[in-house]
């Protein structure tokens, strides 16, 4: 094999790890919100739930004290009723103390209620609670993998680079310069093979002179229909 495609064929190699490890790199920050997004998920579902015990218990709370309030109502209306002399009077005391007591009693339906909503919801809530600490430590361990991966693709392209930019000034100065304007327009794959006359970049059958030159390996030569460069092997006659 010509010792420039041999060179550039290394010089590929490297340019495609190169472009795997940028595109492993540029999706880290993705992936890192993905995982920070999991553990702000859980944990919104458990300050969710935790605000509705808190809503139930302060409306449990606030019946209570309604509830000692009217006691004090009706404590005071007995103690005017016992004083008054008037039969009316008594009677409409009377009347008022029954009420409220049909109201408390009201009320105390409805903290029985609240409370049974209460233990529910705070069932809800241990295991909610159990839940986000469980997924933010294992986001928090994500993490940490995330950031050790992303420092060793980080020193692996910075290894890379160096290859590279070696490789590149070891060979042909013209030579590199027609595979980097290739490189520009074809991305990764710019020297094929060569099968059964056909470029291994388009596959299109070559014209004879261009397949001819290839197989001779005694310049580069680059496929007139997609500007690839050609390289052939004997393995690539079966």
């Amino acid at each position: 094999m010509l010792p420039i495609i041999e060179g550039l064929l290394i010089l590929q190699d490297r340019d495609r790890r190169l472009l795997r490890l940028k595109a492993e790199l540029e999706a880290i920050p993705g992936q890192r919100q993905v995982l920070e997004g999991k553990a702000v998920r859980t944990q919104a579902t458990f300050d969710e739930v935790k605000t509705q015990y808190a809503h139930v218990e302060a409306e449990r709370k606030r019946l209570e004290l309604e509830v000692v309030t009217m006691q004090q109502r009706i404590n005071k209306l007995q103690v005017e009723q016992q004083a008054t002399r008037s039969n009316d009077q008594y009677k409409a005391y009377q009347h008022q103390i029954e009420t409220i007591n049909t109201e408390i009693f009201q009320l105390d339906e409805r903290q029985l209620t609240l409370m049974e909503q209460a233990e529910s919801v705070a069932r809800i809530v241990q295991e909610a609670s159990k839940v986000a600490a469980a997924q933010k430590a294992e986001t928090d361990r994500q993490l940490v993998d995330l950031a050790a991966r992303e420092a060793n693709l980080a020193k692996e392209l910075s290894g890379v680079q160096a290859e590279r930019t070696a490789q590149a000034d070891s060979l042909d100065p013209a030579g590199v310069s027609k595979y980097e304007r290739i490189l520009k327009t074809r991305g990764d794959n710019v020297l094929v093979g060569v099968h059964r006359v056909v470029c291994g970049g388009c596959h299109v059958k070559l014209p004879m002179q261009s397949f001819l030159v290839a197989k001779a390996q005694l310049e580069l030569v680059n496929c007139p229909n997609c500007g690839r460069l050609l390289y052939y092997t004997r393995e690539m006659e079966g």
